[in-house]
Protein backbone atom coordinates (compact mmCIF):
# COMPACT_ATOMS: atom_id res chain seq x y z
CA UNK A 1 0.00 0.00 0.00
CA UNK A 2 1.44 3.10 -1.14
CA UNK A 3 2.50 5.40 1.79
CA UNK A 4 0.46 8.47 2.48
CA UNK A 5 0.75 11.64 4.29
CA UNK A 6 -2.57 11.71 6.79
CA UNK A 7 -1.29 15.02 8.52
CA UNK A 8 -3.53 16.94 6.91
CA UNK A 9 -6.68 14.77 8.22
CA UNK A 10 -6.17 16.49 11.47
CA UNK A 11 -7.62 19.53 10.93
CA UNK A 12 -10.94 17.75 10.49
CA UNK A 13 -14.40 18.46 12.40
CA UNK A 14 -16.60 15.70 12.32
CA UNK A 15 -20.25 15.85 13.63
CA UNK A 16 -21.58 12.17 14.31
CA UNK A 17 -25.13 12.28 13.84
CA UNK A 18 -28.11 9.35 14.89
CA UNK A 19 -30.16 10.00 11.55
CA UNK A 20 -33.17 8.61 13.90
CA UNK A 21 -33.09 10.64 16.97
CA UNK A 22 -31.43 13.62 15.41
CA UNK A 23 -35.49 15.03 14.37
CA UNK A 24 -39.05 14.72 15.10
CA UNK A 25 -39.35 12.99 11.77
CA UNK A 26 -36.03 11.22 12.53
CA UNK A 27 -35.28 10.65 8.37
CA UNK A 28 -32.65 11.42 5.97
CA UNK A 29 -34.85 14.48 4.42
CA UNK A 30 -35.58 16.00 7.80
CA UNK A 31 -31.71 16.15 8.62
CA UNK A 32 -31.12 17.34 5.34
CA UNK A 33 -32.91 20.78 6.30
CA UNK A 34 -30.12 21.17 9.52
CA UNK A 35 -26.91 20.51 7.26
CA UNK A 36 -26.51 24.68 6.53
CA UNK A 37 -26.74 25.28 10.36
CA UNK A 38 -24.36 22.60 10.97
CA UNK A 39 -21.86 23.65 8.29
CA UNK A 40 -22.29 27.28 9.59
CA UNK A 41 -20.04 25.55 13.17
CA UNK A 42 -16.90 24.89 10.63
CA UNK A 43 -18.07 20.85 10.27
CA UNK A 44 -16.15 18.65 7.61
CA UNK A 45 -17.07 15.80 7.82
CA UNK A 46 -20.90 14.18 8.47
CA UNK A 47 -20.73 10.73 10.11
CA UNK A 48 -23.88 9.01 9.89
CA UNK A 49 -24.55 5.93 12.47
CA UNK A 50 -25.64 3.14 10.49
CA UNK A 51 -27.99 2.97 7.88
CA UNK A 52 -29.56 0.16 7.18
CA UNK A 53 -32.81 -1.97 8.08
CA UNK A 54 -32.13 -3.47 11.82
CA UNK A 55 -32.90 -7.04 12.67
CA UNK A 56 -36.19 -8.12 14.91
CA UNK A 57 -34.53 -11.08 16.30
CA UNK A 58 -33.26 -10.34 19.58
CA UNK A 59 -34.27 -7.35 18.90
CA UNK A 60 -33.11 -4.72 22.21
CA UNK A 61 -35.71 -1.54 22.51
CA UNK A 62 -38.39 -1.29 20.34
CA UNK A 63 -36.51 -0.14 17.51
CA UNK A 64 -33.46 -1.97 17.70
CA UNK A 65 -29.83 -1.53 17.95
CA UNK A 66 -28.76 0.23 14.36
CA UNK A 67 -25.78 -2.21 14.83
CA UNK A 68 -27.67 -5.42 14.09
CA UNK A 69 -27.62 -4.93 10.52
CA UNK A 70 -30.34 -7.32 8.53
CA UNK A 71 -29.38 -5.97 4.49
CA UNK A 72 -26.00 -4.21 4.21
CA UNK A 73 -27.47 -3.36 0.37
CA UNK A 74 -30.68 -1.98 1.92
CA UNK A 75 -31.13 1.29 3.50
CA UNK A 76 -33.49 1.78 6.69
CA UNK A 77 -37.10 2.63 5.58
CA UNK A 78 -37.89 4.12 9.03
CA UNK A 79 -35.33 6.99 7.74
CA UNK A 80 -36.19 6.90 4.12
CA UNK A 81 -35.65 5.30 0.58
CA UNK A 82 -32.32 5.10 -1.18
CA UNK A 83 -33.33 8.21 -3.54
CA UNK A 84 -33.25 10.05 0.22
CA UNK A 85 -30.07 8.54 1.18
CA UNK A 86 -28.49 9.80 -2.41
CA UNK A 87 -30.22 13.21 -1.63
CA UNK A 88 -28.56 13.77 1.08
CA UNK A 89 -25.21 12.63 -0.16
CA UNK A 90 -25.39 15.19 -3.01
CA UNK A 91 -26.84 17.83 -0.08
CA UNK A 92 -23.60 17.36 1.83
CA UNK A 93 -21.13 17.51 -1.43
CA UNK A 94 -23.33 21.00 -2.17
CA UNK A 95 -21.69 22.26 1.22
CA UNK A 96 -18.19 21.40 0.73
CA UNK A 97 -18.81 18.58 3.43
CA UNK A 98 -17.98 15.03 3.15
CA UNK A 99 -19.74 11.92 4.36
CA UNK A 100 -19.17 8.81 6.17
CA UNK A 101 -20.90 6.09 7.21
CA UNK A 102 -21.00 3.21 9.75
CA UNK A 103 -19.53 -0.43 8.47
CA UNK A 104 -20.59 -3.00 10.48
CA UNK A 105 -18.32 -6.16 9.21
CA UNK A 106 -17.99 -8.26 12.53
CA UNK A 107 -21.48 -9.43 12.77
CA UNK A 108 -24.85 -8.94 11.63
CA UNK A 109 -28.60 -9.44 13.29
CA UNK A 110 -29.38 -13.00 13.73
CA UNK A 111 -32.03 -12.86 11.10
CA UNK A 112 -29.99 -10.74 8.49
CA UNK A 113 -30.15 -11.68 4.99
CA UNK A 114 -26.99 -13.21 5.07
CA UNK A 115 -27.63 -15.55 7.39
CA UNK A 116 -29.78 -17.49 4.90
CA UNK A 117 -27.65 -16.82 2.08
CA UNK A 118 -24.43 -18.15 3.40
CA UNK A 119 -24.76 -19.82 6.87
CA UNK A 120 -21.00 -20.76 6.15
CA UNK A 121 -19.77 -17.15 6.88
CA UNK A 122 -20.71 -17.52 10.89
CA UNK A 123 -18.89 -18.03 13.64
CA UNK A 124 -19.99 -21.11 15.45
CA UNK A 125 -19.55 -22.08 19.01
CA UNK A 126 -18.41 -25.40 20.97
CA UNK A 127 -22.58 -26.68 20.20
CA UNK A 128 -21.82 -26.08 16.50
CA UNK A 129 -25.22 -22.89 17.07
CA UNK A 130 -24.19 -19.47 15.61
CA UNK A 131 -22.90 -17.09 17.71
CA UNK A 132 -21.09 -13.68 18.91
CA UNK A 133 -18.16 -14.15 20.81
CA UNK A 134 -18.86 -10.92 23.19
CA UNK A 135 -21.67 -12.03 25.80
CA UNK A 136 -23.28 -9.05 26.40
CA UNK A 137 -24.06 -8.21 22.59
CA UNK A 138 -27.04 -10.27 22.43
CA UNK A 139 -28.75 -9.48 19.75
CA UNK A 140 -25.87 -10.02 16.96
CA UNK A 141 -24.11 -13.47 15.52
CA UNK A 142 -20.29 -13.09 14.58
CA UNK A 143 -18.70 -13.68 11.15
CA UNK A 144 -16.07 -15.79 11.11
CA UNK A 145 -14.15 -14.77 8.10
CA UNK A 146 -11.71 -18.54 8.12
CA UNK A 147 -14.02 -20.99 7.07
CA UNK A 148 -15.51 -19.66 3.47
CA UNK A 149 -13.40 -16.82 1.69
CA UNK A 150 -16.47 -15.59 -0.02
CA UNK A 151 -16.94 -13.64 2.98
CA UNK A 152 -14.57 -10.88 2.04
CA UNK A 153 -15.54 -10.50 -1.62
CA UNK A 154 -19.02 -10.21 0.00
CA UNK A 155 -18.09 -7.73 2.30
CA UNK A 156 -16.16 -5.63 0.05
CA UNK A 157 -19.01 -5.32 -2.40
CA UNK A 158 -20.98 -3.58 -0.09
CA UNK A 159 -18.02 -1.19 0.61
CA UNK A 160 -17.84 -0.49 -3.43
CA UNK A 161 -21.79 -0.21 -3.48
CA UNK A 162 -21.49 2.76 -1.39
CA UNK A 163 -18.21 4.54 -2.50
CA UNK A 164 -19.88 4.39 -5.85
CA UNK A 165 -22.77 6.38 -4.85
CA UNK A 166 -20.21 9.21 -3.31
CA UNK A 167 -19.76 8.06 0.43
CA UNK A 168 -16.43 9.69 1.08
CA UNK A 169 -15.27 7.83 4.58
CA UNK A 170 -15.93 4.79 6.81
CA UNK A 171 -16.05 4.55 10.06
CA UNK A 172 -15.49 0.78 10.57
CA UNK A 173 -16.74 -0.68 13.73
CA UNK A 174 -14.28 -2.78 16.14
CA UNK A 175 -11.86 -3.11 13.30
CA UNK A 176 -9.35 -4.89 15.98
CA UNK A 177 -11.52 -8.20 16.13
CA UNK A 178 -11.53 -8.11 11.52
CA UNK A 179 -8.65 -10.20 10.42
CA UNK A 180 -5.61 -7.69 8.93
CA UNK A 181 -5.32 -9.07 5.37
CA UNK A 182 -8.94 -8.50 4.67
CA UNK A 183 -8.55 -4.91 5.96
CA UNK A 184 -5.69 -4.37 3.76
CA UNK A 185 -7.67 -5.86 1.12
CA UNK A 186 -10.41 -3.53 1.23
CA UNK A 187 -9.01 -0.68 1.56
CA UNK A 188 -6.81 -1.22 -1.79
CA UNK A 189 -10.16 -2.13 -3.40
CA UNK A 190 -11.91 1.52 -2.58
CA UNK A 191 -8.66 3.31 -2.81
CA UNK A 192 -9.22 2.33 -6.39
CA UNK A 193 -12.10 3.96 -6.88
CA UNK A 194 -11.84 7.15 -3.97
CA UNK A 195 -8.28 7.14 -3.20
CA UNK A 196 -9.07 10.51 -0.75
CA UNK A 197 -11.54 7.94 0.97
CA UNK A 198 -11.06 8.54 4.76
CA UNK A 199 -11.03 5.34 7.15
CA UNK A 200 -11.60 5.89 10.53
CA UNK A 201 -10.88 3.62 13.09
CA UNK A 202 -12.75 2.30 16.50
CA UNK A 203 -10.07 0.71 17.90
CA UNK A 204 -11.15 -0.61 20.79
CA UNK A 205 -10.04 -0.13 24.50
CA UNK A 206 -6.57 -2.29 25.83
CA UNK A 207 -8.66 -4.06 28.26
CA UNK A 208 -11.39 -5.22 25.57
CA UNK A 209 -8.85 -5.90 23.40
CA UNK A 210 -6.95 -8.40 26.15
CA UNK A 211 -9.74 -9.62 27.76
CA UNK A 212 -10.91 -10.93 23.73
CA UNK A 213 -7.70 -12.33 22.98
CA UNK A 214 -7.55 -14.08 26.69
CA UNK A 215 -10.83 -15.93 25.11
CA UNK A 216 -8.24 -17.46 22.24
CA UNK A 217 -9.53 -15.19 19.30
CA UNK A 218 -6.66 -13.07 17.25
CA UNK A 219 -7.37 -8.92 18.00
CA UNK A 220 -5.67 -6.11 15.97
CA UNK A 221 -3.69 -3.84 18.60
CA UNK A 222 -4.23 0.13 17.45
CA UNK A 223 -0.46 0.72 15.89
CA UNK A 224 -1.44 -2.73 13.84
CA UNK A 225 -4.49 -0.92 12.48
CA UNK A 226 -2.78 2.12 11.75
CA UNK A 227 -1.56 0.06 8.65
CA UNK A 228 -4.65 0.38 7.02
CA UNK A 229 -6.53 3.53 9.05
CA UNK A 230 -5.92 6.82 8.33
CA UNK A 231 -7.32 7.99 12.08
CA UNK A 232 -8.41 5.72 15.20
CA UNK A 233 -10.60 6.57 18.08
CA UNK A 234 -9.20 7.80 21.30
CA UNK A 235 -9.74 4.39 23.15
CA UNK A 236 -6.59 4.25 24.25
CA UNK A 237 -6.63 7.10 26.54
CA UNK A 238 -10.24 7.08 27.42
CA UNK A 239 -9.86 5.07 30.69
CA UNK A 240 -7.76 7.73 32.17
CA UNK A 241 -9.97 10.75 30.81
CA UNK A 242 -13.10 9.04 32.50
CA UNK A 243 -11.26 7.88 35.69
CA UNK A 244 -9.99 11.94 36.11
CA UNK A 245 -13.59 12.95 35.09
CA UNK A 246 -15.11 11.13 37.31
CA UNK A 247 -13.10 11.26 40.11
CA UNK A 248 -11.56 8.31 40.19
CA UNK A 249 -7.67 9.18 38.86
CA UNK A 250 -5.44 11.81 38.36
CA UNK A 251 -5.14 14.27 35.52
CA UNK A 252 -1.71 13.49 34.79
CA UNK A 253 -2.13 9.69 34.06
CA UNK A 254 -4.46 11.22 31.27
CA UNK A 255 -1.71 13.78 30.06
CA UNK A 256 0.93 11.31 30.52
CA UNK A 257 -0.97 9.10 28.20
CA UNK A 258 -1.62 11.67 25.93
CA UNK A 259 2.38 12.43 25.57
CA UNK A 260 3.09 8.59 25.32
CA UNK A 261 1.00 8.52 21.82
CA UNK A 262 3.67 10.79 20.22
CA UNK A 263 5.69 8.19 20.95
CA UNK A 264 3.98 5.07 20.10
CA UNK A 265 2.37 5.48 16.81
CA UNK A 266 3.71 6.22 13.24
CA UNK A 267 4.65 9.98 13.41
CA UNK A 268 1.66 10.61 10.88
CA UNK A 269 -0.77 9.30 13.07
CA UNK A 270 -3.79 10.86 13.35
CA UNK A 271 -6.41 10.49 16.81
CA UNK A 272 -10.04 11.13 16.14
CA UNK A 273 -10.58 13.33 19.81
CA UNK A 274 -14.47 13.12 21.25
CA UNK A 275 -15.60 13.75 24.75
CA UNK A 276 -18.65 11.57 24.08
CA UNK A 277 -20.26 9.61 21.56
CA UNK A 278 -23.00 7.22 20.71
CA UNK A 279 -21.82 4.59 23.52
CA UNK A 280 -20.90 7.01 26.22
CA UNK A 281 -22.53 9.68 28.06
CA UNK A 282 -22.45 13.50 27.50
CA UNK A 283 -19.98 15.62 28.82
CA UNK A 284 -22.29 17.85 30.09
CA UNK A 285 -23.52 15.43 32.16
CA UNK A 286 -20.45 13.78 33.45
CA UNK A 287 -19.35 17.36 34.71
CA UNK A 288 -23.13 17.47 36.12
CA UNK A 289 -24.33 20.73 33.76
CA UNK A 290 -21.22 22.49 35.06
CA UNK A 291 -21.63 24.79 31.74
CA UNK A 292 -17.93 26.62 31.98
CA UNK A 293 -15.86 23.05 32.49
CA UNK A 294 -18.17 21.70 29.83
CA UNK A 295 -16.50 24.62 27.16
CA UNK A 296 -13.16 23.89 28.53
CA UNK A 297 -12.92 20.67 27.59
CA UNK A 298 -14.25 21.29 24.47
CA UNK A 299 -11.55 24.01 23.63
CA UNK A 300 -9.04 21.38 24.76
CA UNK A 301 -10.65 18.53 22.51
CA UNK A 302 -10.10 20.88 19.82
CA UNK A 303 -6.49 21.80 20.55
CA UNK A 304 -5.55 18.37 21.50
CA UNK A 305 -3.50 17.02 18.49
CA UNK A 306 -6.12 15.07 15.92
CA UNK A 307 -8.79 15.27 14.15
CA UNK A 308 -12.13 16.41 16.07
CA UNK A 309 -15.89 14.88 16.84
CA UNK A 310 -18.63 16.32 18.09
CA UNK A 311 -22.22 14.26 18.91
CA UNK A 312 -25.26 15.53 17.31
CA UNK A 313 -26.40 17.70 20.32
CA UNK A 314 -23.43 18.55 21.89
CA UNK A 315 -23.88 22.29 20.93
CA UNK A 316 -26.92 21.69 23.43
CA UNK A 317 -24.68 21.36 25.96
CA UNK A 318 -27.91 18.40 26.79
CA UNK A 319 -26.91 16.10 30.08
CA UNK A 320 -29.19 13.40 28.13
CA UNK A 321 -27.96 11.00 26.40
CA UNK A 322 -30.22 9.35 23.39
CA UNK A 323 -30.99 6.15 23.49
CA UNK A 324 -29.63 3.65 20.70
CA UNK A 325 -32.43 1.33 21.00
CA UNK A 326 -35.31 3.29 21.15
CA UNK A 327 -36.94 6.81 19.64
CA UNK A 328 -35.07 9.49 21.46
CA UNK A 329 -35.02 12.83 19.70
CA UNK A 330 -32.29 15.02 20.90
CA UNK A 331 -34.21 18.58 21.85
CA UNK A 332 -32.56 21.60 19.50
CA UNK A 333 -35.24 23.44 21.17
CA UNK A 334 -33.00 24.72 24.03
CA UNK A 335 -30.33 27.35 23.17
CA UNK A 336 -27.59 25.97 21.23
CA UNK A 337 -23.41 27.08 20.47
CA UNK A 338 -22.94 26.43 17.33
CA UNK A 339 -20.69 30.08 17.57
CA UNK A 340 -18.24 28.25 20.04
CA UNK A 341 -17.14 25.02 18.03
CA UNK A 342 -16.93 27.28 15.07
CA UNK A 343 -14.45 29.57 16.76
CA UNK A 344 -12.73 26.79 17.97
CA UNK A 345 -12.49 24.99 14.55
CA UNK A 346 -10.83 28.44 13.24
CA UNK A 347 -8.26 28.81 15.30
CA UNK A 348 -7.08 25.40 15.76
CA UNK A 349 -6.85 24.77 11.74
CA UNK A 350 -3.80 24.95 9.81
CA UNK A 351 -0.33 23.98 9.01
CA UNK A 352 1.03 24.44 12.71
CA UNK A 353 -1.86 21.84 14.24
CA UNK A 354 -1.28 19.15 11.30
CA UNK A 355 2.08 19.40 10.34
CA UNK A 356 3.92 21.39 13.98
CA UNK A 357 6.12 20.33 16.80
CA UNK A 358 3.51 19.37 19.32
CA UNK A 359 4.04 19.23 23.26
CA UNK A 360 1.63 18.43 26.21
CA UNK A 361 1.84 18.61 29.60
CA UNK A 362 -0.26 19.49 33.26
CA UNK A 363 0.52 22.62 34.77
CA UNK A 364 2.44 22.13 38.26
CA UNK A 365 0.28 22.67 40.77
CA UNK A 366 -3.17 22.83 38.66
CA UNK A 367 -5.23 20.69 36.86
CA UNK A 368 -4.75 22.88 33.88
CA UNK A 369 -3.23 20.52 30.49
CA UNK A 370 -0.96 22.97 28.34
CA UNK A 371 -0.68 22.34 24.65
CA UNK A 372 1.68 24.34 22.81
CA UNK A 373 2.29 23.75 18.85
CA UNK A 374 5.53 25.23 17.26
CA UNK A 375 7.32 25.61 13.91
CA UNK A 376 9.21 27.58 12.13
CA UNK A 377 7.20 30.44 11.91
CA UNK A 378 4.37 30.50 14.90
CA UNK A 379 4.07 29.31 18.76
CA UNK A 380 0.22 28.73 19.71
CA UNK A 381 0.07 27.61 23.37
CA UNK A 382 -3.16 26.75 24.90
CA UNK A 383 -3.77 26.47 29.19
CA UNK A 384 -6.63 24.57 29.68
CA UNK A 385 -7.72 24.90 33.53
CA UNK A 386 -9.82 21.74 33.39
CA UNK A 387 -10.00 21.74 37.30
CA UNK A 388 -11.26 25.10 37.50
CA UNK A 389 -7.80 26.11 39.62
CA UNK A 390 -7.95 29.75 40.28
CA UNK A 391 -4.48 30.00 40.67
CA UNK A 392 -1.20 31.45 39.25
CA UNK A 393 1.03 28.79 36.99
CA UNK A 394 4.32 29.49 35.42
CA UNK A 395 4.85 30.19 31.87
CA UNK A 396 7.13 29.63 30.06
CA UNK A 397 6.33 32.95 28.03
CA UNK A 398 8.27 36.41 28.37
CA UNK A 399 6.52 38.52 30.68
CA UNK A 400 4.05 40.98 28.82
CA UNK A 401 0.87 41.62 27.42
CA UNK A 402 -0.76 39.21 25.31
CA UNK A 403 -4.42 38.31 23.62
CA UNK A 404 -6.12 35.55 24.47
CA UNK A 405 -7.85 34.31 20.81
CA UNK A 406 -10.22 32.54 22.25
CA UNK A 407 -12.22 35.68 23.61
CA UNK A 408 -9.66 38.46 22.63
CA UNK A 409 -9.48 39.59 25.65
CA UNK A 410 -5.89 40.80 27.37
CA UNK A 411 -3.80 38.51 29.32
CA UNK A 412 -0.71 39.71 31.57
CA UNK A 413 1.92 37.76 32.59
CA UNK A 414 4.44 38.82 35.05
CA UNK A 415 7.30 37.27 36.43
CA UNK A 416 6.82 34.35 34.44
CA UNK A 417 3.39 34.09 36.66
CA UNK A 418 0.24 32.98 34.76
CA UNK A 419 -3.31 33.65 36.41
CA UNK A 420 -5.75 30.62 35.55
CA UNK A 421 -9.41 31.83 34.36
CA UNK A 422 -12.58 30.28 34.22
CA UNK A 423 -11.91 30.44 29.97
CA UNK A 424 -9.22 28.63 28.35
CA UNK A 425 -6.24 31.16 27.33
CA UNK A 426 -4.74 30.43 23.95
CA UNK A 427 -1.87 32.71 22.70
CA UNK A 428 -0.04 33.26 19.72
CA UNK A 429 3.15 34.36 18.65
CA UNK A 430 5.78 34.45 16.06
CA UNK A 431 8.15 31.35 16.76
CA UNK A 432 11.18 32.00 18.49
CA UNK A 433 14.43 31.83 16.73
Amino acid sequence: MEKVDRRALRDLFIYQVYVRNHTKAGTFSAFTKDLDRIKAMGVDVIYLLPVHPIGTLKRKGKLGSPYAIKDYMKINKELGSEADFKQLIDAVHARDMRIMMDIVFNHTAPDALMVSQYPGFYYRNHEGAMANRVGDWSDIVDFDFSRDARLKTVLIDVLKHYSRMGIDGYRFDVPSLLPLDFLKEAREAIDSINPDTIWLSESVHGHFLKAFRDEGFDGLSEGELYQVFDMAYDYDAHPYFEAYIHGKGPLKDYVNWLKRQEEIYPKDYVKMRNLENHDFGRIAGMLKADLERTKMWHAFNFFNRGATMIFSGSETYTTHHPDLFNKDTIDFNQPTDEALFARLKKISTGDLFTTGIYKIDQAHGADCIVTTYENDKQKCIGYFNVGMSFVNIKSTLPDGTYTNHYNGETITIKNHSLPLQNVPIIITMEATT
